[in-house]
């Protein structure tokens, strides 16, 4: 009898313990509506009910990498290969790029430097961007950390990037991006709302654009024979490293508003922040001619949309695009 007795108590014990796990696995592994969070709001969870189509692919994620862009720092290494170059100011009237990778990945990129406020509000229309960068002031780093995107230092992983010899400190950080992604992302990863096709009809002949900073200047030449603009930058033409002219087949001057942030440097130069979500006019350089146009991005998730006077969309010319942000 005592046997038996033991016996049943084991079966209600094994029993109540497996209820018990499957109360826990129930309530306690999944979100409300069976939805997880990875810090972008609620994403439909794999194993939610329905069919496959009812769940919308996600974004391949592309890489972007803010580089150095003072006369010490150049000639740039892999700026021609990027999909997209955005030009900001900075500290003391000064520019910085921040070039975007999607289609092909150079051997080395550089020199990197480092991140400011408004590049996470610019890198928001990319789903989870990897963020190269040298690093950036303490008190933003926390807003870095939380922004949904993958954020990637030397001192997070100092394998893929390496000082070259070329230049002095700081102007000689490099990354290895075949270290840092597994594969090219591919041109899905460009979802900034940029469209591609014909011109529109009209637009004026220019040959020449020259966009000013406080202490700083992009122009621009158009070159018949290349059917590209020729970039240079305060004066000099820009080239890479490996002696290849570094040339966009669209220029966008976006007219923003650019603001005083709550960031200073060292030397107590307030870092501007350049608003990249609202409306605004902006001029399109492509096919040699100058295009006026309006833009609109009404969230920082959306893309921005480029449109003609009549309301049509601005189409790009295919290739590399540089937006430089002007003060509007």
């Amino acid at each position: 009898m005592g046997r038996m007795a033991l016996r049943r108590r084991r079966t209600m014990t094994a029993a109540l313990l497996a209820a018990t796990v499957a109360a826990a696995l129930a309530s306690g592994c999944t979100t409300a509506g069976n939805r997880l969070d990875d810090g972008r709001g609620d994403v439909p969870d794999s194993t939610d009910s329905g069919s496959p189509e009812s769940v919308a692919p996600r974004a391949p994620s592309p890489l972007a990498v803010k580089i150095d862009n003072v006369p010490a720092a150049r000639p740039q290494t892999g700026l021609d290969a990027a999909d997209i170059v955005y030009a900001e100011q900075v500290e003391g009237g000064l520019s910085r790029l921040m070039a975007v990778y999607a289609t092909k990945l150079p051997k080395a990129i550089g020199p990197v430097r480092s991140a400011r406020e408004s590049d996470l509000e610019l890198l928001r229309q990319f789903n989870k961007p990897t963020l190269a960068f040298s690093g950036a002031q303490g008190k933003l780093m926390p807003l870095i950390d939380r922004a949904p995107l993958r954020a990637v230092s030397p001192e997070d992983d100092g394998k893929v990037y390496y000082r070259g010899s070329d230049k002095p400190t700081p102007h000689n950080l490099y990354l290895r991006p075949e270290r840092l992604l597994k594969s090219v992302p591919g041109a899905d990863a460009l979802t900034t709302g940029f469209k591609y096709g014909a011109a529109p009809a009209g637009g004026k002949a220019e040959s020449t654009r020259t966009v000013r900073f406080p202490a700083a200047r992009f122009t621009f030449d158009w070159a018949q024979d290349r059917q590209r603009w020729l970039v240079s930058m305060d004066g000099s033409p820009t080239v890479t490293t490996d002696g290849k002219r570094v040339a966009a087949s669209t220029v966008v001057v976006q007219y923003v508003n650019v603001r005083k942030s709550s960031f200073r440097d060292f030397l107590g130069n307030n870092t501007p922040y350049t608003n990249t979500v609202g409306t605004g006019t902006a001029k399109v350089l492509r096919d040699g001619k100058v295009f006026d146009a309006g833009w609109k991005r009404p969230a920082a998730e959306d893309g921005t949309e480029f449109t003609t006077t009549d309301g049509s969309p601005m189409n790009f010319a295919e290739g590399q695009v540089w937006v430089v942000f002007a003060k509007a």
